[in-house]
């Protein structure tokens, strides 16, 4: 028996030292970067941006310290990674937050290969500088190891994204609905604009269906960033052992917070070897768009020496682009995306879009991105749009080469889903339980409320599933937004017509009126977070926690029920509005709380002498329905204006209407109407009544803003705005009560 303990303990001894351990030291601290155009807070780890790449090889044991230096939460999430629950990164579900000034000590085997990457998931961490690569390559002797692919020189990239702005002011700026991103962007999309393209009437049926001006993308950034930098050189005395026509794999993750890219290159066709780190029979396409979080590998040829070519990336707004040049001498460039035709996107989504706000049933027949819903908003394959006047001969040649030709399309290969296929079966276990589960996504752009089946993560309880079951999940995409949807610590299987050799990934990446469909083995144990990967979605709550049943608690949350509270704190935060106006006859101003749900809301006008008095009327109210254009409410309402001795005011219901001292409660509800007009119905405790109809900021040019209020009291007011910069305007209004006024208006 002891002859045998000594050779077991050898045995044991000896597996350990072939698993390495692998440890990283990763420093977290506040910096200054000037990404932009200003400088700005971020974060970095261990001293850079984006952070360090992590490499490991297959059957490594990973170990790596987080030594938080901020002065708040932090964590690090392992993107696309197998471990163990406890070692996912995700605070108040897998663990709780690491605290300032404290060190956390992740560890896990390596049990995978491929291109991921990683990430805070605390906050709006990552949209400040927390992402990095993390590449795991394979064993030269593993049986998948593809010899001209495995064996390539590879360059891990990160893509990524900048804005100047503070990302918790951007979270709150979509949720008061501002337009101020899509004036930088020039997507306004107003009525003279729509005049001036001759698509008044698709502005017009637009706002009748109740729907803002379409977008493609929610933040305007200043950057977009490749391993960090706008512009980034890989000359071949660098890329040793590259050499001219050699060919080099490019390790893509997409670390941005919220844009879409584009991907070009100038050399040629770009072969698709991977997705999300699981091999795919190798696909040569002429472009692809990679999704919030995605990864690809992708292999290009080395350009001739004394030649760079450009690698182009593109956010899809078609705003801003990133270039990576391969090699030495002359940059041969690539013709840049030419700029989306939003009128006829709007055109088409207006045919899409029912009164109710649902989408229309021939969702159901798109899928894997096979077809986008926007294709008409690209002229590479509609064709131009109406040709701008130019200058000079030069200027139109320039205006024409970067133009497609509407029959160009047919030479464009663009990758979707379909064309993905595991170089190896992916077949779940047959004799396992299936376990069926469906959601629509949701959305309303209005009031930035991003949802499955019109639930946010802390209105939904978690979503139990059995250790070994095949859970198969079918997803709508029933908003009008591309949703990366992203499953934690499980691969799945897309079913996209390749059988048995259906590709894996972790993202799925569905269009609007789009149907996908996806499975996995449920095989590893905890509480998995399963949302949109656009950060600005994940924080206003769309999501859901997948739960396996009779699982054992996690020692890293002792306190459960606390770390409940405040993973649904995200979603269920308030976001503040506010805006005053300082003219000629008055004061005018209000203030708004708002969140998921809730409403609370306080507006005023302050006249300068008694005859105009004064009034604020405050009303806290709670949205319902999908679409959220109900509201009942309950209100307050205090005014006073002096009156001629004797006057009364009636309504036009004949009621008496005092001004000169009036303090009453209300109930109401409020409703948006076609045209995005809101109707408010009010009962006070005097016993009047009111009706109030009211569009506010009405987009008649990209900057210019008007206003119009009536209600059944006889008042009424019509105003304009001029937008100068964020939070500056000049404005002119008139108010039945207060007359004319002059004046500037600020605005938060």
């Amino acid at each position: 028996m002891k002859r045998y303990s000594i050779i077991i303990i050898l045995l044991f001894a000896l597996q350990a030292k072939a698993q390495k351990v692998v440890r990283y030291d990763l420093y977290v601290r506040d910096t200054i970067v000037t990404f932009g155009d200003t400088p700005k807070r971020a974060i970095a780890v261990n001293g850079q941006i984006p952070m360090p790449t992590l490499t490991f090889t297959e059957g490594d044991i990973a170990e790596i310290y987080v030594h938080n230096e901020l002065d708040e939460d932090t964590s690090l999430h392992w993107h696309g990674l197998f471990l163990p629950n406890k070692e996912d990164g995700v605070p108040n579900l897998t663990q709780m937050p690491i605290k300032p000034h404290t060190t956390h000590k992740y560890t896990f085997p390596i049990i995978q290969h491929g291109t991921h990457w990683y990430h805070s998931h605390t906050g709006l961490q990552e949209q400040i500088g927390m992402y990095g690569s993390f590449i795991m390559n394979k064993k030269t002797d593993d049986p998948t190891f593809r010899k001209g692919i495995d064996d390539l020189p590879t360059i891990p990239i990160i893509l990524s994204e900048w804005t100047d702005l503070n990302p918790n002011n951007v979270h709150r700026m979509l949720h008061n609905a501002t337009d101020w991103f899509a004036i930088q962007k020039g997507t306004t999309q107003s009525y003279a604009e729509a005049i001036k393209a001759g698509h008044f009437k698709t502005k017009v049926t637009n706002e009748w269906k109740r729907m803002n001006a379409m977008d493609v993308s929610d933040v305007y950034y200043n950057k977009f960033l490749i391993n960090g930098k706008n512009e980034l050189t890989i000359p071949n005395s660098m890329a040793t052992p590259f050499k001219a026509l050699d060919k080099v794999r490019l390790r893509i993750s997409n670390g941005g917070a919220s844009t879409y890219f584009w991907l070009n290159y100038a050399g040629g066709k770009i072969t698709v070897v991977a997705s999300d780190g699981n091999d795919v029979e190798p696909v040569e396409v002429d472009r692809l768009i990679v999704a919030v979080s995605e990864t690809y590998d992708v292999v290009v040829t080395i350009p001739a020496d004394k030649t760079a070519y450009e690698f182009l990336v593109t956010s899809e707004d078609r705003t801003k682009s990133a270039s990576l040049y391969l090699g030495d001498g002359i940059k041969q460039l690539i013709s840049p995306l030419p700029k989306l035709k939003y009128f006829e996107g709007m055109k088409m989504m207006n045919g899409m879009m029912k009164m109710n706000g649902d989408l229309d049933d021939m969702g159901m027949q798109m899928s894997l991105n096979q077809m986008d819903m926007n294709v008409v908003m690209y002229p590479e394959i509609t064709g131009k749009s109406q040709k701008a006047k130019v200058k000079s001969q030069k200027e139109e040649e320039h205006a024409n080469h970067n133009q497609y030709d509407s029959n160009e399309l047919s030479d464009i290969t663009t990758l979707n889903y379909a064309m993905l296929k595991s170089p190896t079966k992916t077949t779940l276990p047959k004799d396992a339980p299936v376990k069926e589960l469906r959601f629509e996504l949701s959305g309303n752009m209005n009031r930035y409320v991003w949802s499955l089946d019109n639930k946010v993560v802390s209105e939904a309880d978690k979503i139990l599933i059995k250790k070994g079951e095949n859970v198969r999940i079918v997803l709508f995409n029933g908003s009008m937004m591309r949703h990366p949807m992203h499953l934690h610590g499980h691969d799945f299987r897309v079913l996209n017509g390749k059988e048995e050799y259906a590709p894996l990934k972790n993202i799925i990446d569905i269009m609007p009126m789009e149907t996908d469909t996806i499975e996995f083995n449920a095989n590893v144990k905890g509480d998995w977070f399963f949302h949109c990967h656009i950060l600005y979605h994940m924080m206003a709550g769309m999501g859901r926690v997948f739960s396996y049943e009779n699982q054992e608690p996690n020692p890293l949350i002792p306190n459960p029920k606390l770390a409940q509270r405040k993973l649904f704190s995200d979603d269920r935060a308030f976001h503040v509005m506010a805006e005053n106006d300082f003219a000629t006859n008055g004061n005018d101003g209000m203030v708004m709380l708002g969140n998921t749900r809730w409403s609370i809301g306080a507006e005023w006008r302050l006249g300068y002498n008694d005859h105009h008095g004064y009034e604020t009327e405050t009303h806290v109210g709670r949205y319902i329905g999908k679409m959220q254009w109900l509201m009942p409410f309950i209100g307050f309402d205090w005014r006073y204006r002096k009156m001629e001795m004797g006057a009364m005011e009636e309504n036009l219901f004949g009621q008496t209407n005092t001004k000169d001292n009036r303090a009453v409660f209300s109930a109401g509800v409020e409703y948006t109407l076609p045209m995005l007009i809101k109707a408010q119905a009010e009962v006070f405790t005097d016993g009047n009544f009111r009706l109030q109809f009211e569009r506010m900021d009405i987009p008649v040019s990209k900057r210019l803003r008007m206003n119009l209020m009536w209600n059944t009291d006889k008042e009424y007011m019509a105003g304009l705005r001029y937008i100068v910069k964020r939070n500056f305007g000049i404005t002119t209004h008139y108010d039945s009560d207060m007359g004319m006024g002059f004046g500037v208006s600020l605005n938060y």
